[in-house]
């Protein structure tokens, strides 16, 4: 069976209540001071089985215009609306801005119902038709049926039904998809049975046992039990009106506003990008940052308007724009919303959103504002790349991509899969399926690549750049897997090269300027000369005449090309020296089985601050190991 919600709109006294209680035997005012003051001020709900067998859940909506929130509420998840006009008044300000809002939530589907005919003569009612003709002109209202009722005498009723019943047939099945979400529009007690929670449910499906989430509070509970039209259910649909209570939730936790989903489904945002129209009956531009009131579901939000490429929509006119907000809302892309003047209060705009998620955005950037003009034409693949493209180096989760798409898991999957195979886009993360654009990787790498240029040329006589300082060179969104990829790729494309701890370009070689080729020959020859007996560095300045920063670099360079060993901090060594001794090393140790430090020392004729420094190298080097007093040759030595 189809799930079809029937909703109410018009203005105050015109009847609404009275036609849903002649047609279902329900009273929608519950509240008792709606009963003293004898107009309707909260939602109200009933349901209605029609003669196909077809069940209809029904909300009537308050006419009064300081309630025209609550009407907003109500309408969100409304499949057809019956545009209620009474015959003795006719056209009023709360009709014409009910239709403004139906329009703007984009319902397709209803009926125009003229009611009180019982108050009017023929004649009355004929020019009522005429106004009610011209007034639908245009809208989604033009060509649909018009029904003269009356709910005292009971006249019209039966055709009223007949025609919802003929409606119902007609409407397309709602595509069972998306991600569970239920706007909350009432929350109350009930002895036994705890919180409970009333909304229509717009996408998804939620059944008993499931652990839901209030947003924005991101509290969590338990689904205890679930109604649909009084009846206790297993499962609720979309398109249901449906009651939950939950397992432990407190009643002060929950409020009219917030989305009920499944846990780290939605994303909390203080902005939204839409595509937004300005309604012709706007009797003035309005101009950017001006404050207003953003209904979307069931709630309403302050914010700002920012046009990002203008100063003023005309009315009439549609754009993309950015709304920053007083408070986080939970939308999806292409989630209806209306938006009403700040003070005085009144229907002003509407339309869909474009990013539920969005980065704050600059005025009249041409690459932002051709993005967003391009969310409009709902391309997947469009859509895709500029959302990658615009999130940069932090890239976007698929998770992420559900929400600022809309689209079924498995198309958004197919979607992706070309766009990866285009190398438009690249995974950075498996598991987390996390994407950024090719764009944003190639620019990584020439970020990389002008950072090595600079340490190159202030270092020249260093062969690379540690790994590790290199990526601190990142942002800190550029996570350890993006960085690793880009430096493989690097790699494999022979534009860098890695040694052990330090990556260089391919084409970077060490040069010697005339003072350091000096420099170096007198290095090589101090050590050469001293064999294992050289000088510590602190006293090489005072050995041959160094200073120690220009030293340094040069004495690394000829550690990075062998020619002299490090065997300690401060103590370096000739490389054949130290290849003559471990060779003298091992044969003695083969030979004897064991050495002695004694018997080292005398080996290398060096005092003792040299002989331990020496077979302790050894012993990181894994040629000798202690045990006890004496050495002996490791495995493979």
């Amino acid at each position: 069976m189809k799930q079809i919600i029937l909703g109410t709109a018009g203005h105050i006294d015109h009847g609404k209540t009275s036609l849903i209680k002649a047609v279902t035997g329900v009273d929608t005012d519950r509240l008792k001071e709606e009963k003293l003051r004898g107009i309707t001020i909260e939602l109200g709900f009933a349901s209605i089985d029609l003669p196909s067998g077809q069940r209809v859940g029904i909300v009537d909506v308050p006419g009064h215009e300081k309630f025209v929130k609550n009407m907003v509420a109500g309408a969100t998840g409304i499949d057809i609306v019956a545009m209620i006009i009474a015959a003795d008044e006719g056209i009023m300000p709360q009709t014409r801005e009910h239709m403004e809002i139906c329009s703007l939530l984009d319902i397709k589907h209803g009926f125009v119902v003229l009611t009180k005919i019982d108050m009017v003569d023929e004649e009355w009612l004929e020019l009522v038709l005429d106004d009610v003709g011209e007034f639908t002109r245009g809208t989604f209202l033009e060509d649909a049926p018009v029904l003269p009722v009356s709910s005292a005498t009971g006249k019209g009723i039966p055709e009223f039904i007949e025609a919802l019943d003929k409606l119902c047939a007609d409407i397309p099945d709602r595509l069972f998809k998306g991600i569970f979400r239920l706007p909350v529009d009432r929350v109350f007690s009930m002895k036994g049975f705890g919180t409970v929670i009333t909304g229509t449910l717009i996408s998804g499906h939620v059944r008993v046992g499931d652990t839901i989430m209030v947003y924005p509070s991101l509290v969590t509970s338990k689904v205890r039990g679930i109604q649909v039209h009084n009846q206790s259910v297993d499962e609720a649909i979309a398109g249901m009106r449906t009651a939950i209570n939950f397992q432990g939730l407190e009643k002060t936790s929950v409020h009219r506003g917030d989305v009920l989903a499944m846990p780290d489904t939605l994303k909390l945002s203080y902005m939204v990008d839409v595509n937004i129209s300005y309604l012709n009956s706007n009797e003035k531009p309005i101009k950017n940052r001006t404050r207003l009131r953003f209904h979307t579901g069931t709630s309403e939000v302050q914010g700002i308007l920012l046009l990002v490429d203008r100063d003023e929509l005309l009315p009439g006119e549609t754009t993309v724009a950015q709304l920053r907000l007083d408070s986080p809302v939970t939308t999806v892309k292409d989630d209806r919303f209306v938006v009403r003047s700040y003070s005085p209060v009144r229907t002003i705009a509407g339309g869909r959103i474009l990013n539920p998620i969005p980065p704050k955005h600059k005025r009249f950037k041409p690459d932002i504002i051709q993005g967003l003009q391009n969310l409009t034409t709902n391309q997947p693949d469009t859509i895709i790349s500029f959302f990658v493209d615009e999130a940069g180096y932090k890239g976007v989760s698929f998770s992420d991509l559900k929400i600022m798409t809309n689209l079924p898991e498995k198309k958004l999957d197919n979607a992706l899969q070309a766009l990866l195979s285009q190398k438009t886009i690249i995974q950075t993360d498996k598991e987390n399926r996390l994407y950024i654009h090719g764009h944003t990787f190639e620019k990584l790498k020439k970020e990389a690549i002008n950072h090595l240029e600079n340490y190159h040329r202030i270092n020249p006589l260093k062969s690379g750049m540690p790994k590790e300082e290199l990526k601190s060179k990142f942002p800190s969104v550029v996570g350890s897997k993006l960085f690793n990829q880009m430096v493989t790729q690097m790699i494999k494309s022979k534009q860098i090269v890695q040694e052990e701890d330090t990556v260089r370009l391919a084409g970077h070689k060490v040069s010697l300027g005339v003072d350091q080729t000096d420099v170096r020959e007198k290095i090589l020859g101090l050590y050469h000369k001293k064999r294992l007996m050289p000088p510590y560095f602190k006293d090489l300045e005072a050995s041959i005449g160094i200073k120690p920063a220009p030293a340094k670099d040069v004495l690394m360079l000829l550690v990075d090309e062998e020619l002299i060993v490090k065997v300690k901090e401060d103590l370096y060594f000739d490389a054949e020296a130290i290849k003559e001794l471990k060779s003298n090393l091992v044969n003695f140790i083969i030979s004897h089985g064991e050495i002695t430090t004694p018997q080292f020392k005398e080996m290398t004729g060096a005092s003792r601050k040299y002989v331990i420094p020496l077979i302790e190298y050894f012993d990181s080097k894994n040629v000798t190991i202690r045990v006890g007093d004496i050495r002996k040759l490791r495995k493979g030595a």
